[in-house]
């Protein structure tokens, strides 16, 4: 990061114009989940970073929000584009506006930036307990900019006092340490401010954001017709688990999928066909081996179907030659025997969380990363690990880390409506690797609408929300939404 932007200064451009870009998308972020003006404090310390969030502050003055600073350093101390910047805001128009009943409370941390190291100390290490004491005693939601102050950019170690952020709005391109495990509670749900000017490479490790993911699905033609965007098999459901196809089902049509067929045990079937999407198909079947005749473009098989076919639904896996998402039970199943996985005749997108991947791979003492390298080293498979942080990997390097969604989406029935929303992508014919990553962006995004736009709670967040709201995510993919 240091080398591209001293490549930038090179080539003219300045410090304040890449501070101005920054500053501006992190008050983008935040107006994306809080839309209406409320009470933003900003910390700034003494160096760039808290240049970018008196910026962003600026920003939000003018949007209507009442905005105060808090300066952790003398502005004597602080460096001549900071002190610029510091003016700036205090010169900057406020719009009076009448605030919500109960306006949001927001804190900006730009205390410390790249380069920082804990421990922290002296006024730093003051400012970031109060941030935790503002966020733990009367709720604010707290933005980091760059990175929470005290938590190390490169390794993710943080201090015991670091501040502990609801989101990250992370500046270029994310810092290796905002991905390590460990520092997931401390970054919250990481955002990514884009920098052109810097001309950062691509690796093999991405993040999954509106930018790196606008350009999968292209606008629909004018002439489109159902037929074009992919005849889905659904294989799902069994006794007492029958919501779990219906589900699967909604989220396949939600996707864009053409058409979706759900196929259900014959003991669930007036069940699944009263509760189903008028839109769908559901039939009724004996046994799963007649399946692999059916004229289908991708297939999601798994979600609450039970183990009670366990050998008709490993031929399925190994011997179907389309492309397919395999969750859930499909999953448990093919846990004792993952070596069929080396010879299927399709491709196959894995679709674990973290107990299903344990039984798959093993109890591994190594990052969920190289647990997805792994098993996408020793298996020819796409892999979408699910989690706070979802993991893509396909090729046992290729990796992408997912940015959006809340805790609100650790309830029942959340991967079933991304199992089926995964399979409508590639019936649209979205490689396996891009469609795990937009489907879980989309899913994710949908998650905080039904929170930030609408009057779900972390606690009362159910499927239906989701898939609610999935239309406004995808429309937020290809819009500025980060």
């Amino acid at each position: 990061m240091r080398a591209a932007e001293n490549s930038a200064f090179a080539k003219g451009i300045s410090a304040e114009a890449l501070m101005n870009t920054a500053g501006a998308g992190i008050a983008r972020g935040v107006q994306q989940f809080f839309p209406q003006p409320g009470h933003c404090l900003c910390f700034a310390g003494k160096g760039n970073n808290g240049g970018d969030a008196l910026v962003a502050a600026a920003h939000l003055k003018r949007a209507g929000w009442h905005t105060d600073v808090h300066l952790s350093f003398s502005e004597n101390e602080s460096s001549d584009l900071l002190r610029k910047k510091i003016a700036e805001f205090r010169d900057t128009a406020a719009i009076e506006r009448i605030l919500n009943v109960s306006p949001s409370f927001i804190v900006l941390d730009g205390l410390l930036g790249l380069g920082s190291k804990p421990p922290l100390r002296g006024p730093i290490l003051a400012a970031c307990r109060e941030i935790n004491r503002l966020r733990r005693e009367q709720s604010a939601y707290v933005f980091a900019v760059d990175l929470p102050s005290g938590l190390d950019g490169d390794t993710g170690a943080v201090d015991q006092d670091c501040v502990v952020a609801d989101f990250t709005v992370t500046i270029g391109a994310a810092k290796r340490g905002l991905l390590a495990d460990d520092a997931l509670n401390f970054i919250g749900r990481l955002a990514v401010v884009s920098l052109p000017e810097l001309g950062l490479p691509d690796t093999e490790e991405t993040i999954a954001c509106s930018t790196s993911l606008q350009d999968v699905l292209p606008r629909r033609q004018f002439s489109a017709f159902k037929n074009q965007f992919g005849r889905i098999g659904i294989v799902a459901g069994s006794r007492g688990f029958a919501g779990a196809a219906t589900m699967c089902a909604f989220g396949a049509l939600r996707g864009g999928a053409g058409l979706v067929e759900v196929f259900v045990p014959e003991n669930i079937y007036e069940i699944v066909t009263a509760a189903a999407p008028f839109e769908s198909m559901v039939k009724p079947i004996k046994t799963y081996a007649k399946l692999r005749d059916e004229a289908v473009d991708a297939w999601a098989i798994g979600p609450g179907l039970g183990k009670t076919h366990a050998k008709e639904i490993t031929a399925l896996v190994q011997q179907n030659e389309k492309p397919m998402v395999v969750d859930a039970d499909a999953l448990n199943v093919l846990s004792g025997q993952v070596s069929v996985l080396k010879n299927c005749r399709g491709p196959r997108l894995l679709t674990p969380h973290a107990g299903e991947m344990k039984r798959l791979a093993g109890d591994h003492k190594i990052s969920r990363a190289d647990i997805a390298r792994k098993l996408t080293t020793e298996f020819p498979v796409t892999l979408l690990l699910k989690g706070s942080r979802t993991i893509v990997a396909e090729g046992g390097k290729r990796i992408s880390y997912n940015t959006t969604g809340n805790p609100g989406m650790a309830t029942g029935g959340m991967g079933d409506v991304l199992t089926g929303v995964c399979a409508a992508l590639i019936g649209q014919k979205v490689s396996l690797f891009d469609s795990a990553r937009v489907a879980a962006w989309v899913c994710g995004r949908s998650a905080e609408l039904a929170l930030f736009n609408n009057s779900a709670s972390e606690q009362s967040l159910l499927p239906r929300d989701v898939l609610e709201h999935l239309g406004r995510a995808f429309r937020d993919l290809q819009g500025s939404a980060i």
